[in-house]
């Protein structure tokens, strides 16, 4: 089955250095196309990014959100730009949105050397070229001001693409991991006005860091669907974190009635301290 996609983006920001081909399947004629989506928090990594790599190359998705991605922050990521060894190690493309960007934490290797600066944020992966994208700004409690507060930080990317002959927003995001919900129920509402400027079908994957029913989070299922309550198995409550022995559900994807969900799995890879969640999606018939 062939799922096509190429990206087009909205609002021009930077363009991206990086870019290859992705692969593309056969279909038959007049069958809807499919696109497979990956939502995942790689928690920078977690001390092996070649096994999310292999996670990730497992399921083949077209698109790929991320979440707690490193570039060149520290030891903990051996200094590495995560999103652009994804894109290379899985011919893919790229999208990076640094939430917070900070002076280098250690010097050259040699005497002369740049040393680039150190990056924190989310990402997409695309089998097809990224030509433009949008980091949208939220609020955030920061944890990196020397003083602790509440700052408007950027780090809510959006991309856009064709689709079956209209064009689908995605977002991604990851909200205030705090017991106090009050941040995120302003991210929330935050990233609604945000979602609302985008006309036709929109897909809203991240970590939300809050369970199914969580009243900072009921906004957003206004206008917006949850992909886990298309699953064949009614009694799968699909937890997602701590990987090694999941208990709560705080990674979702979401997304608008113009898709109808072909299957919606979560696999047990515990290659970070998030599950994967991967679905298939088409658009309906009648849109």
């Amino acid at each position: 089955m062939q799922r096509t996609i190429a990206i087009l983006l909205l609002a021009g920001l930077l363009p991206l250095a990086f870019s290859v081909t992705g692969c593309k399947k056969e279909t038959r004629e007049h069958e809807p196309a499919v696109i497979r989506l990956m939502n995942y928090n790689i928690a920078a990594g977690y001390g092996n990014i070649h096994a999310i790599a292999e996670v990730i190359r497992e399921f083949d998705p077209d698109v790929v959100a991320l979440q707690e991605v490193d570039v060149y922050w520290s030891i903990r990521s051996d200094h590495e730009h995560q999103a652009v060894y994804l894109a290379e190690a899985l011919d893919m493309h790229y999208f990076f949105a640094p939430i917070y960007t900070l002076p280098p934490d250690r010097e050259g290797d040699r005497e002369g050397e740049d040393v680039p600066q150190r990056e924190y944020g989310l990402a997409f992966l695309s089998k097809e070229p990224i030509r433009h994208a949008q980091n949208h700004q939220i609020t955030r409690h920061s944890t990196q001001a020397e003083v602790p507060g509440i700052e408007v930080l950027p780090g809510f990317p959006e991309i856009a693409l064709p689709f079956s002959g209209g064009i689908v927003h995605f977002f991604n995001t990851h909200l205030d991991y705090r017991p106090d919900p009050s941040v995120r129920q302003t991210q929330v509402m935050e990233m609604i006005e945000i979602m609302e400027q985008a006309e036709g079908p929109v897909v809203l994957a991240g970590d939300l860091n809050a369970r199914p029913g969580a009243p900072e989070l009921d906004p957003l299922f206004v206008n917006l669907r949850d992909a886990w309550d298309a699953r064949a198995d009614g009694d799968d409550p699909g937890y997602t974190f701590p990987a090694d022995a999941p208990d709560r559900r705080i990674d979702y994807i979401l997304h608008s009635p113009h898709f109808e969900v072909v299957e919606v799995t979560v696999p047990d890879r515990q290659t970070s301290d998030h599950l994967p969640i991967v679905i298939d999606l088409i658009i309906r018939e009648e849109n």
